[in-house]
């Protein structure tokens, strides 16, 4: 698990401690969490926790949430985490549609957005498209933030939010994290941060140190896009059918225009870590994505194997034909092309059988325990899918289970859990 933080806004934030605080507040819920519990959970002194939570009161991140039942003595009071103190945004850069999410603090979604697009077109059009996204939910996460809430609180903390692990310029972002989920790594190191933001933009940049955060501010922006990529880089290879995104510094190119941190992660890996730390997620499972492509996001002990340069998981790619139909690849027979084709006549059963052949090597490779299924084409014939890809194994003798998990918005917030992951400590 990937415990670099990144920096934060203000030194009093920055330890260990205060990420794992801010994390139980989180997964709390808001029935919140009395100190007491809190020392139990981290293990830190009473008196350390008592220092910690008064900062995180202070600068808005932190609420009371009622009291608890006496024991004997003086009733403990709970507290809870402010989600409004701070969103993340989320972009799923498809083939031909962009898909847009507005997370909290607390990794619920506050909005979603949809727009026709071109990956094709090349990087300027897409760019545009982006920052369109990003500056409409930037807007709606200042309206969402500014309020006052019905406790009394500020909305994202009058005093100034100060977030651990937030991104600060020159800082790397990890992660990521959805509401309620016991977190587990699956880090994505190197988020380009820009150094200022575009004049004219109605997106403002990440505060410089020691700045305090406004409620609604928006952290910074993950983007999940087809591969194969590089997450180190934050740069496209030659994404199959577009060759011209191959070697594109996307991650940077995004970063200076919006004036925000950004992060790049393949789609599938974005889907598979937003699963993977879903309460009682299975420690190694495979995500099977057929949409405008075939897929897979691998998770194995809990944390998403993308491998050196992202590209684990290119299941589309495997040759299952040898000499058979010609892919974008540059291969033949690969599984994705037989499946696209099969999809494309109308054979449901044959590409559930196809995307079936696929979850079997990847059952056999890598002794996984579950297969969950999802993209546009699975959720369109959601019945077809997962009963082609049973029985496909069950032929085999492969004891993993097979579920349809993955909704409409999957990868878009898993881009989004990208960012919010390292402000408590994932």
């Amino acid at each position: 698990m990937n415990r670099d933080t990144g920096g934060a806004n203000l030194p009093a934030l920055r330890s260990h401690n205060a990420a794992l605080v801010l994390d139980l507040l989180r997964t709390a819920g808001q029935d919140g969490i009395s100190r007491l519990e809190l020392a139990a959970r981290t293990g830190l002194t009473p008196q350390a926790v008592s220092k910690i939570t008064a900062r995180l009161r202070a600068e808005g991140l932190a609420a009371d949430a009622g009291r608890r039942a006496s024991t004997g003595g003086k009733p403990a009071t709970a507290l809870r985490l402010v989600p409004e103190a701070a969103y993340a945004i989320g972009l799923q850069l498809d083939r031909d549609e962009l898909t847009a999410v507005l997370l909290d603090l607390a990794g619920e979604r506050v909005a979603a957005r949809h727009a026709p697009l071109d990956l094709g077109a090349g990087a300027e059009p897409v760019l545009t498209a982006a920052r369109a996204e990003v500056a409409a939910l930037t807007a709606l996460a200042h309206a969402e933030g500014g309020g006052v809430r019905g406790d009394g609180a500020q909305g994202g903390g009058g005093q100034g939010a100060a977030i651990p692990g937030a991104p600060t310029p020159g800082s790397a972002m990890p992660g990521g994290v959805i509401p309620g989920a016991a977190v587990r790594g699956a880090a994505v190191p190197g988020a380009a941060v820009p150094g200022a933001e575009v004049p004219g933009a109605a997106i403002p940049g990440p505060a410089a140190p020691g700045t305090p955060i406004r409620g609604g501010a928006i952290l910074g922006v993950g983007v999940a896009m087809p591969g194969p990529l590089d997450h180190l880089t934050g740069t496209p290879g030659r994404v199959t059918g577009f060759p011209e995104w191959d070697g594109f510094p996307l991650r940077e190119e995004l970063a200076r225009r919006l004036g925000l941190p950004v992060a790049l992660d393949k789609d599938t890996n974005a889907a598979a870590l937003g699963l993977a730390l879903r309460p009682g997620a299975p420690d190694s499972f495979a995500y099977v994505h057929l949409g405008t492509g075939l897929g897979a996001g691998l998770v194995l002990g809990g944390a998403v194997l993308r491998g050196g340069r992202t590209g684990a998981g290119e299941l589309g790619h495997q040759t299952v034909q040898l000499d058979g139909p010609p892919c974008d690849c540059g291969g033949r027979g690969c599984l994705e092309v037989l499946c696209l084709t099969a999809l494309a006549r109308g054979d449901l059963a044959e590409a559930a059988r196809v995307l079936g052949t696929g979850a079997a090597n990847l059952v056999r490779l890598l002794d996984i325990e579950r297969v969950l299924l999802g993209g546009r084409a699975v959720l369109a014939a959601p019945d077809t899918y997962a009963r082609g890809t049973r029985e496909v194994l069950a032929g085999l003798g492969l004891p993993a289970d097979v579920a349809v998990a993955a909704g409409p918005y999957a990868v878009a917030e898993g881009a989004a859990q990208l960012i919010l992951a390292p402000l408590f400590g994932k």
